[in-house]
């Protein structure tokens, strides 16, 4: 069963008004280089982002959406391997191109593929779901102190249990867990660095006075990753739970599943953010339950082909306990789904259907599109 078209749909989604951060602020959260341009230079929602769909020769349409910024050069190389190539011959936990930052999104695609050929969900593939409903939270950028209250009530009317923060050094956050305290008592918030808090002792200042407020969930990456010792000692002092980032599509970063290992030998974590592909995410779902270990699964505030992926592996996954970061729908303007996933917060349901059991909606791709190509045989 032939690979015989691969279309590409590069679009660019923006952000509803005010819902990355607080009038006023500019933090671009894009945290890789763009170009020649530093990373921490752009915000996430003016990259493109590029949806693909894949053809068998029988008709069988799967589709993926690549992480944002995507390289077309790779993407050629790989459309180049995949067209022609058997379906049923691809050994789908390894795939036949090189790991990179697109390989997700074209796993996506062929995963969907194979799955509706054979009248499976993408779950199925995966084992099958351990629950049909995935924890998930609302999100922020940055905030200023007085937004807050209203910020977290309308999340806890949708039904939210907990919200995760960007932060750093500039913020004062033991200010925005008091008000969140005062204003939902019984939200719960996820403190998100990117090892913005540089050092061991800055962090401790914070969980010094987070710890009296008492609702932080756990701490994500809050220096860099590289000091692991510090971690540990962080997790000694601290009764917030540590949490470490695994982000494998962060090549450029040098992360790799081995950084979990690493980070549960030296115990240096209580938890883990794993964001990455179906195949990778179960690696790592089976290293933390063997760990004893939750996860949550991260992303990059996506659209909805790619959010359904991480539903899909989330339900899978056993230490999958924490709330994912699967919220681009409130974020953006769009998910490009013909019919939304299904939330009622604080979850997500699982697809029905084969596949990823989601519809692209083409008329809102054609709305949001800048540009578009086509490769067959």
């Amino acid at each position: 069963m032939k690979i015989t078209i691969i279309n590409c749909y590069e679009v660019i989604v923006p952000a509803h008004r005010g819902a990355i951060e607080s009038k006023g602020m500019e933090k671009p959260l894009h945290k890789l280089p763009v170009g020649a341009k530093e990373g921490w230079s752009v915000q996430f929602d003016q990259l493109p982002k590029l949806l693909i769909s894949l053809e068998l020769e029988n008709g069988v349409i799967g589709w993926g959406e690549l992480y944002r910024n995507h390289d077309w050069n790779m993407v050629e190389d790989i459309v180049q391997v995949l067209l022609g190539f058997d379906i049923e011959k691809i050994v789908l936990q390894k795939l036949p191109f090189t790991f990179c930052r697109e390989h997700d999104g074209f796993e996506c695609a062929i995963w969907d593929a194979f799955a509706k050929l054979h009248d499976m969900r993408l779950v199925d593939l995966l084992g099958g779901p351990v629950r049909d409903k995935v924890k998930v939270g609302a999100w922020s950028s940055h905030r200023h102190l007085e937004d807050i209250p209203d910020l977290v009530k309308e999340f806890k009317t949708q039904g939210y249990d907990c919200i995760k923060f960007k932060s750093d050094l500039e913020d004062d956050v033991i200010g925005w867990c008091a008000a969140i305290a005062e204003a939902a008592s019984d939200m719960h918030v996820i403190l998100d660095p990117n090892e913005r808090w540089e050092h061991a002792f800055e962090t401790m200042k914070r969980i010094d006075g987070l710890k009296e407020v008492g609702n932080v969930l756990c701490l994500e990456d809050p220096i860099p990753r590289w000091k692991l010792h510090d971690y540990a000692t962080l997790r000694k002092y601290s009764p917030i739970p540590i949490v470490l980032h695994v982000s494998l599509p962060y090549i450029l970063h040098g992360q790799r599943i081995k950084d979990a290992i690493q980070a549960i030998h030296m115990e240096a974590v209580d938890g883990f953010n794993f964001n990455c592909g179906l195949a990778n995410f179960q690696r790592l779902d089976h290293i933390a339950v063997a760990a004893e270990l939750p996860c949550w699964h991260g992303s990059e505030v996506d659209l909805g082909i790619l959010e359904a992926m991480y539903v899909h592996s989330s339900a899978a996954a056993a230490s999958c306990i924490w709330p994912s970061d699967i919220f681009g729908r409130m974020i953006r303007e769009h998910d490009l789904l013909k019919t939304p996933l299904q939330f009622e917060p604080p979850f997500v349901v699982l697809p029905e259907g084969a596949g990823l059991g989601v519809e692209p909606d083409m008329d809102a791709i054609k709305h949001y599109q800048i540009n578009y190509k086509e490769y067959g045989l």
